[in-house]
């Protein structure tokens, strides 16, 4: 590719369109290189989707500042980028002295990080907050909340695309080397790439980018977190997230309602240095459930529609120890290039100051002019299931595709389909099309409406059945015809 970018930014997920959409406050040259088929596909996409309150961070850490941050700004976020997100609270539930001691701490060290709303409360305190709970007592964040990350990621992405940064999937990065004009030159899978700065946002791969820029010797390890995903009918039993009593490295398997009404439980924690694979053994779906009803008893496996899983980059020292998130600039060694380290847990809540704070780097070594023309306002996708009766009638009148529902678990009408279908990033995956509107994440999982939505893939955008993935490349919905008309 030819043309010079001021700045590539690797990796599409949460902070990488935060990044991205951040920068398009400059007059700046921006793209985005993805090895996934869509934003979203990985850690920014497989987690727990709270939004947390900025307690359980090591005071002066910036997880701890950058959290805190993240936490107030996140209902001016979701008005601006339309996307959903309830500050709904989240309880750590005790029951023994030690347990009151952790959570005077926690309260202690979350003060100390600027974080508000704490409070302990006691049995009956608890019970009216969350009747269904097994404690005796917890600490209330009034501050925490819930939000959907496929949506967040996406919305970014989107106003970010719609303030001119280029995004371009499928684009594994292989090699970076400067060239004699100082400039980065940047090659992946599909093409090569040129530009003044390059930012390391690659998540899970953050030390494969690092290394590959010259900014050797991270230790970055994989905390793999199983989860199961409860049907809707128990939403009502839980109108917060609940956790256990946090040790010093993780907050305990806990169970979480979700903003379309599920709840989750998890995640364990497994070590691993296989940062693709996302099985989750039936052991460990059992565990899960045996942990978590000892806070919330209302796990059958009747009502387990689904699991997933999600893997935290965690950078450590020699010891193993977790450390804080790195954002540097080397300027000896890779001059023009942010490098982000070790990005996990509460980089989804932290996601927009984490990119504030990366440009603030930049600054105090280029001047930025602003870009007058920035808009950072993004309309999303309408979900009509959520709609007053007469909000929808009129939507019918207006559009009737809005009156012939695909997905009859999630209440997902044709006009939603075609919207994801047609979405600014031009993402065509199975799986975009459902990040991007929950269907084929309801009981069924798609029983009901994915061959339809595959059908409506192929007829808008004029692909051959055989060429339709699920998710990535090689994940085809359809090998071939059975049978020859």
């Amino acid at each position: 590719m030819d043309q010079l970018y001021d700045v590539l930014i690797v990796g599409a997920g949460v902070v990488g369109s935060a990044i991205a959409r951040e920068m398009a406050r400059y007059k700046l040259k921006i793209g985005v290189l993805e090895k996934n088929l869509d934003v979203c596909y990985e850690t920014s996409g497989r987690n727990s989707a709270v939004v947390h309150g900025g307690f359980a961070y090591d005071t002066g850490t910036l997880k701890a500042k950058l959290c805190v941050e993240g936490n107030r700004m996140m209902g001016e976020l979701a008005e601006e980028l339309d996307f959903p997100f309830l500050r709904c609270g989240k309880v750590l539930v005790g029951n023994t002295k030690e347990d009151m001691e952790t959570l005077k701490r926690t309260m202690v060290q979350g003060e100390k990080n600027g974080a508000s709303g704490l409070e302990l409360v006691d049995k009956e305190q608890l019970h009216q907050l969350v009747p269904a709970v097994v404690g005796e007592f917890a600490m209330f964040s009034r501050n925490s909340g819930i939000m959907d990350p496929f949506h967040f990621t996406v919305a970014l992405a989107e106003n970010a695309h719609e303030n001119g940064v280029d995004y371009y999937f499928d684009n594994e990065v292989t090699g970076i080397s400067r060239d004699q004009d100082g400039n980065y030159r940047i090659e992946t899978v599909q093409d090569v790439y040129r530009t003044r700065w390059v930012v390391n946002a690659a998540g899970l791969g953050c030390k494969k980018i690092s290394d590959m820029l010259g900014i050797t010797g991270y230790r970055v390890i994989g905390s793999k977190g199983d989860y199961i995903i409860l049907d809707k009918r128990l939403g009502e039993l839980l109108p917060m997230p609940v956790y256990p009593v946090p040790s010093n490295t993780y907050m305990g398997i806990h169970v979480t309602n979700t903003i379309d009404g599920n709840v989750t439980v998890g995640p364990n924690a497994d070590m691993v240095e296989d940062f693709t694979y996302y099985g989750v053994p039936q052991k460990n779906m059992d565990y899960l459930a045996e942990s978590a009803s000892k806070l919330w008893p209302h796990i059958r496996k009747a009502d387990q529609i689904r699991n997933y899983s999600g893997i935290l980059p965690k950078w450590v020292d020699e010891n193993g120890v977790i450390q804080d998130f790195k954002i540097e600039i080397k300027d000896e060694t890779a001059p023009n290039a942010i490098n982000l380290v070790g990005i996990e847990s509460p980089g989804l809540t932290a996601a927009v100051p984490i990119a504030r704070y990366a440009i603030g780097l930049m600054k105090e070594r280029e001047h930025l002019e602003e870009n007058e023309n920035f808009n950072p306002r993004r309309k999303g996708i309408v979900r009509f299931e959520g709609l007053p009766k007469e909000e929808q009638a009129k939507l019918i009148r207006e559009n009737p595709d809005y009156g012939e529902v695909i997905c009859r678990c999630e209440k997902v009408t044709k006009a939603e389909v075609l919207q994801a279908i047609h979405n600014p990033l031009g993402v065509s995956t199975m799986v975009g099309i459902k990040y991007r509107t929950r269907s084929m994440m309801g009981r069924c999982q798609g029983g009901y409406c994915q061959m339809r939505i595959e059908q409506m893939i192929e007829e808008e955008l004029g692909k051959k059945e055989t060429d339709i993935v699920y998710a990535r490349q090689g994940s085809w919905v359809l090998n071939g015809k059975v049978r020859e008309e």
